[in-house]
């Protein structure tokens, strides 16, 4: 199992003793992105003595707690801290996906509550207007009635208009006849005794035969009465009327100016769209030259790679046949003078410095072929994988290669090192060797072979290389910080637009309720039209009747007033004739 430790190196007594070197065990890896603490457990570790007090290493026991691999936990934990951030910025773009969705949620929320509250208010309008239309209708059917009532009394003043007419023709032939008999008194005849009884009944007759107006006429003015109240009734509703026209026509105008003003801002919406399009497409066509310039790039650091591959082969090669320069120059002549046990000490503490580098650079080359093998696993995932999960596999290879090149960038310096310490420890050794008294041979020297121009051209090319790819790279540094900033741009004007677009969203959303609160508005003015206009026409079809009706009352009760004035007329004259006595003598 792995555990991160640190370096603990204990001094030794006043007496001298040896140092103690032991691990503190901080953290356990459970998976491979999951790490947890651990109890502060100490363990030893003689591997460990050559690393700094208070280094954090990465350690690798066994079930029994015993040490198999130790090695330095630079470079894994800044590969932990970048799979740590990588993944915390997953988190972030869920985190930030989630809330749209919450945004985007409460909105259609709201959009439902609203219509919710705007189908229940239309529905209470619709139902306030249907108690208005039977009300009306009750009204109306009133009206009908009394429509009836006055043309029953139309019929009867007719009726008694005509039975008028009657007695008046025969109230002239009476008079006609009297006037004859008027003339034959005035030649000398006169009235008998029966003939004027009957006169006298024929005049009481005709009086009572004169059409009383009183009755019809109470009757006509309650029907005026009727009239007027109805009449009162609808004045309301015609003001409720005029008053929705008038707010229709305001909602109309509100609807053509925000009609105009709708269109006008998705004119401009959509030509800043248009342009903000070119903008991309600009961007995409920089991204493609970046995209090949560090393509290039990346070829240019290929070539480095092998390059240096290539070199590391060379110099492996000049270090077999020793020309290899040591790192440490070596005074030979020092070494010839000091005690032989000072030199078997240090040929010594050379050999297990060699050892512990010649491990860890094997630990370092079996980590870089367990990568290796794991870059070709994950490929091979990759190629079998789903679309949906071929994502995540290739940002993991991704990491994986990194790691990988990090890993070998480091090993380049730490071979080149083993390779001269080797060096270094052949030529104590050889100093060693002469001076217990063995022969030392000298045919690797005897059979070197210069390959320094080698080195040299191929350092050469290396540095005109390593020039161009740092001017590479310099441009490509600029161009991805005006891409960056063009990016940017780009961002906030898509935020803008988006924002304006959401704008105009909400405008046509109300632009359409107000269309249709307009629609409905002209609809209920066209229906208290269709609704109250018949009515009204009613009543002032039923207020000119009665006017005429009035007015053929008027001239009965004026032909009934004339008709007893010349009856009294007639009464009188007869009374006068019947009073002379000279007149019944002769």
């Amino acid at each position: 199992m792995l555990y991160l430790a640190e370096v603990q190196k204990q001094k030794g007594g006043l007496l001298g003793g040896s140092s103690k070197t032991e691990l503190k065990l901080l953290a356990c890896q459970r998976t491979d992105q999951n790490w947890s603490t651990v109890s502060e457990e100490v363990i030893a570790a003689e591997d460990a003595s050559k690393l700094n007090d208070g280094a954090l290493v990465l350690v690798e026991l066994n079930p029994n707690r015993q040490v198999q691999r130790i090695q330095e936990a630079g470079r894994p934990l800044v590969n932990i801290l970048q799979n740590f951030s990588r993944q915390l910025e997953k988190f972030k773009l869920k985190e930030d996906e989630i809330d749209q969705w919450k945004q985007s949620l409460t909105f259609q929320a709201q959009e439902m509550n609203r219509r919710e509250m705007d189908m229940e208010a239309r529905l209470e309008q619709l139902q306030q207007m249907e108690e208005e239309f039977q009300q009306l209708e009750s009204q109306k059917q009133e009206v009908d009635a009394f429509r009836e009532q006055i043309e029953q009394l139309q019929a009867e003043i007719e009726r008694n208009r005509q039975e008028l007419e009657g007695a008046w023709e025969h109230l002239r032939g009476e008079q006609r006849r009297f006037e004859e008999r008027q003339a034959d008194c005035q030649q000398g005849t006169v009235l008998d005794e029966e003939q004027s009884r009957v006169m006298s009944d024929l005049l009481d007759r005709l009086s009572n035969r004169v059409a009383p107006t009183e009755k019809v006429r109470e009757h006509l003015h309650f029907a005026f009465e009727v009239v007027e109240r109805q009449q009162a009734t609808l004045n309301p509703h015609w003001q409720q009327l005029q008053e929705q026209r008038t707010l229709a026509n305001q909602q109309q105008e509100e609807v053509d100016r925000l009609s105009q003003s709708y269109s006008d801002r998705q004119n401009a919406w959509q030509q800043a769209q248009d342009f903000l399009k070119q903008q991309t497409a600009q961007l995409q066509v920089n991204t493609a030259i970046v995209a090949s310039k560090q393509e290039y790039v990346r070829v240019v650091k290929e070539q480095l790679q092998y390059q240096e591959q290539l070199y590391q082969q060379i110099y492996s090669l000049a270090a077999t046949c020793g020309n290899v320069s040591p790192s440490e120059k070596v005074d030979v002549e020092a070494l010839e003078k000091m005690p032989l046990e000072e030199l078997q000490k240090i040929v010594q503490d050379l050999l297990e410095k060699l050892e512990i580098d010649s491990s860890f650079v094997h630990d370092q080359e079996q980590e870089l072929k367990y990568k290796q093998e794991t870059i070709q696993e994950l490929q091979i995932k990759i190629s079998k994988a789903p679309d949906h999960d071929q994502i995540n596999l290739e940002m993991e290879l991704a990491d994986e290669k990194d790691h990988y090149e990090m890993l070998n960038s480091s090993l380049v310096g730490q071979r080149r090192s083993l390779l001269q310490r080797q060096k270094l420890v052949k030529q104590h050794q050889a100093v060693l060797l002469r001076r217990q008294g063995h022969t030392v041979t000298n045919t690797e020297e005897d059979k070197q072979i210069d390959l320094s121009p080698v080195l040299l051209q191929i350092e050469t090319q290396r540095q005109q290389q390593s020039q161009e790819l740092q001017k590479l790279e310099r441009e490509i540094g600029q161009m991805l910080a005006a891409l960056e900033l063009d990016q940017g741009m780009i961002d906030n004007q898509t935020q803008d637009q988006q924002e304006k677009q959401q704008e105009l969203k909400e405008m046509e959303a109300k632009l359409l309720s107000l269309r249709t609160a307009t629609a409905e508005c002209w609809g209920r003015v066209r229906l208290y039209e269709e609704a109250l206009q018949p009515i009204q026409d009613s009543l002032d079809g039923l207020r000119h009747k009665l006017q005429g009706v009035g007015e053929s009352l008027a001239h009965v009760q004026e032909t009934g007033d004339y008709q007893l004035q010349t009856i009294s007329e007639m009464r009188q004259t007869l009374q006068s004739l019947i009073c002379q006595p000279e007149l019944l003598a002769s």
